[in-house]
């Protein structure tokens, strides 16, 4: 396809900056590298007609750090680098809610919960608490955040789980809402954003990279930034950067629903929380991690039954509902929990691997970025 002279000199001429990815990531480095120069042309190229990976296809938790997922960490990881990783997942929830504000992602301070059905394990983890409070709380400035909660268990409606341990610094919001928002901003400070664009490679030359799309269509750009996450390996086929699919299902209206708030299950392989009167299930990937190690949207029977027998036994104990929606959202994760922030080749550079906290950290991610490549000019 050949583009006019019209298009390509009105829409695609002179673009400093490319951002690869819609997402909370792309947005976030367009918002920053605007508002720090706002001559700079910055364009953004999305393969979907929204954003494609988890943006809008996640929970939308407000998390940081769940007891069992931090005690796991420690096994991986230094206690300073386990720490620095809560830190700038609070931070960038921080972030996140003043650039956007509270009330247009709906954000909710409903808390985190953990539940557990093994006494053993939630054993284990409760003996921690202590230790971590006693660390979390000089990030978050909340006293003492983590508490064990087994009354709420009856409160909430559950069955079959024995423990609660609960997070009160965490919360939950809108993403939808989220990226409604944030693409409101950029558009107003003049980023342009094309949808439907399919990019294949980029050639890195002297003075600007030339981006390879779909349908022989060529567009320069001084600089590119990749934020792609999950689906990174397309163009960077050398990094380490795996998709991980997670599946999602969301009830209709349920009269009287007693649940409230983020919760985690199975040290964090199932996840639940309220939409309003609604129930939002996801996970399961833990039951096929061959199969659900891909790039590619879709539900599997396996995933599909558990998460509803799950919602059925556990979650509305047996209480009778519908399931509205299904959907998958890709994840960027890798051998390490941390973000590949760097130049890649001459004029490109990338942001990937959020580890599965886009919402956490994607905004400080986003501006970490956009200030690598204004220093390259």
């Amino acid at each position: 396809m050949q583009l006019s002279y019209w298009e390509q000199n009105t829409f695609l001429n002179k673009i400093d900056v490319a951002i690869i990815g819609s997402g909370i990531v792309g947005l976030s480095a367009a918002l920053y590298l605007k508002k720090q120069n706002p001559k700079l042309s910055v364009a953004v190229f999305e393969r979907g007609f929204l954003p494609s990976g988890a943006s809008t296809k996640n929970a939308g938790f407000c998390c940081f750090g769940s007891i069992s997922e931090l005690v796991n960490d420690l096994n991986k990881h230094t206690e300073n680098e386990v720490m620095q990783l809560v830190e700038k997942r609070w931070k960038g929830l921080l972030r996140l809610r003043k650039n956007l504000g509270d009330s247009a992602i709906d954000y909710k301070p409903y808390s985190g919960y953990e539940v557990f059905d093994d006494s053993a394990k939630f054993n284990n983890y409760a003996s921690q608490i202590d230790f971590f409070n006693s660390r979390v709380s000089k990030i978050t400035k909340v006293k003492n955040p983590y508490s064990i909660a087994d009354k709420k268990i009856k409160q909430f409606g559950l069955n079959g789980f024995k423990h609660i341990i609960e997070n009160r610094a965490e919360g939950q919001i809108d993403t939808g809402k989220m990226m409604a928002r944030l693409i409101d901003i950029v558009q107003k400070l003049g980023v342009k954003i094309f949808n439907g664009i399919d990019i294949l490679s980029l050639d890195a030359a002297q003075k600007n990279v030339r981006i390879n799309c779909q349908k022989n269509v060529q567009i320069n750009a001084g600089r590119v930034l990749i934020c792609t996450n999950g689906f990174a390996k397309q163009l960077l086929p050398d990094y380490p950067v795996n998709a991980a699919r997670a599946q999602v299902m969301v009830t209709g209206p349920i009269a009287g629903l007693k649940l409230k708030g983020s919760f985690h299950y199975d040290e964090g392989y199932y996840f639940f929380r309220n939409i309003g009167n609604r129930v939002l299930l996801g996970g399961g990937r833990n039951l096929d991690f061959k199969t659900e190690a891909t790039h590619k949207f879709g539900l599997t029977d396996k995933v599909q039954n558990k998460l509803e027998q799950l919602l059925w036994n556990n979650i509305l104990n047996r209480r009778k509902h519908i399931v509205e929606y299904r959907w998958s959202g890709i994840m960027g994760i890798g051998p390490q929990k941390s973000t590949i922030i760097k130049k890649v080749d001459k004029n490109i550079f990338c942001a990937v691997r959020m580890g599965g906290m886009g919402v956490a950290i994607g905004s400080l991610v986003g501006e970490d970025a956009a200030r690598m490549v204004a220093k390259s000019f």
